[in-house]
């Protein structure tokens, strides 16, 4: 019983390391790409996640399951993301306000490219760790899971507090922590290397035999629809915090708070995503996935219009309070509750494929079309154009808020149309 909350432990703090990395800038990059000149190149900072979601996570998972232990490519790869984030820092402080696309952009790839695989490495090291320890993944793994949120809205706030949301800064402090997680990999336990000798097609390694599934008409449906909801998932990561922080140009909203803190207000977004997952069970169990997958739409769509009409004045930002309470809805019913329904869908033989599936569909070309579809939605609107008046930026983030609410609305009528579930 000790060496099981001794090993319970261990995978919290892990968990803990592997989300403060990506707390550190995810929700902040945002706003300082648009403080130093870099607006219009928000969504290809954040499109490049999708991009190498496609195909990373696979690959650093073949060279898991066949050469490497798991836990030391898991701190290999953490220590690169590290190194190129170092670098990015750098640049940014060395050039400040004179830094362009192409001085930072190939290296903060690169170090997304090698940290992207560690989210799934970091799972399977847990997995295998509390399975040696004959515990059930499935009852204990949630409740560890949880503290890698904390650890996510920890480095938010410690970015924020420490005034580095705006500031090269906050690629430093993402390096540290992915320092640390780097070298605490190398404690975990041990993971074991597939030896078998039997081969497999480069089709059957990177789980694109999940693609027959697109011959069930009800399953082509549901993987389309993950990724035209996909869409929404990285559209407000990338483009609240300048959204936000813009109010701070303008005389009527100056000194208020949450304009200088935004990324205080948008944490909350990360604290109603713990408490959504326990809701979870009981929506799926007594709705069903349908009426579960459409509530995640419509709050997406509460989400963005919340976005448009909210303020950081008193009335105003309880729009924007709203909007991010309803983020854990959005958010977690869409993607926990899809994962477990491929999961209860397809053979067992095809699971972890399917799975792959899901994540490629979702946060590989759906994130991706997302991102760079929200890029040039609010570059034509000037929402980051410094040469447009404050009140003329306002505008267009209204504007665009609007834009990718009513894209949600749009996908949700579309999804109880068509979407038809087993009887």
């Amino acid at each position: 019983m000790k060496e099981n909350g001794n090993i319970k432990a261990r995978l919290i703090i892990l968990q803990w390391l592997e989300f403060a990395v990506w707390g550190s800038y995810l929700t902040s990059m945002g706003g300082y790409l648009a403080k130093v000149g870099l607006g219009e190149n928000i969504g290809w900072f954040y499109s490049v996640q999708g991009v190498v979601s496609i195909f990373m996570p696979a690959l650093m998972g073949i060279v898991a399951d066949r050469w490497v232990r798991a836990e030391r490519l898991l701190s290999f790869c953490h220590a690169m993301a590290a190194a190129f984030m170092i670098y990015v820092g750098y640049i940014g402080l060395e050039l400040g306000d004179n830094v362009t696309f192409a001085d930072i952009f190939p290296y903060y790839a690169v170090s997304v490219a090698f940290y992207m695989p560690t989210i799934a490495l970091t799972y399977s090291v847990s997995y295998s760790a509390l399975a040696k320890c004959n515990l059930d993944t499935i009852k204990v793994f949630p409740s560890i899971r949880l503290f890698g949120t904390v650890g996510f809205i920890v480095a938010m706030w410690m970015v924020d507090l420490m005034g580095m949301q705006h500031t090269s800064s906050q690629f430093f402090v993402c390096a540290g922590w992915g320092v640390v997680m780097s070298l605490y990999s190398l404690t975990v336990p041990k993971c074991p290397v597939n030896n078998s000798k039997e081969k497999q097609s480069l089709v059957e390694a990177f789980g694109l035999n999940a693609f027959k599934l697109f011959k069930d008409w009800r399953m082509a449906m549901f993987f389309v629809f993950c990724m035209m909801l996909g869409v929404s998932l990285q559209i407000s990561n990338g483009y609240a915090n300048p959204f936000i922080s813009s109010f701070a140009n303008m005389e009527e909203y100056s000194g208020a708070f949450f304009a200088d803190h935004a990324n205080l207000l948008i944490s909350l977004s990360q604290v109603s995503e713990t408490l959504c997952i326990l809701m979870i069970p009981f929506f799926l169990s007594t709705f069903g996935i349908k009426p579960v997958m459409l509530i995640a739409m419509l709050a997406w769509v509460g989400r963005y219009g919340c976005f448009a009409i909210g303020t950081p004045t008193f009335a105003g930002v309880t729009f924007l309070i709203l909007s991010m309470i309803v983020y854990g809805v959005a958010f977690d019913f869409f993607n926990v509750s899809g994962s477990l329904y491929v999961n209860k869908e397809v053979d067992s033989s095809m699971r972890s494929s399917a799975q792959g599936l899901f994540m490629m569909m979702t946060n590989g070309f759906g994130a991706t079309i997302g991102t760079l579809s929200a890029q040039a939605i609010i570059n034509y609107f000037g929402c980051t154009n410094d040469a447009v008046s404050p009140e003329m930026q306002l505008a267009g983030w209204q504007t665009s808020w609007t834009i990718f609410s009513a894209y949600g609305l749009l996908v949700a009528i579309l999804f109880a149309l068509l979407f038809k579930t087993k009887k």
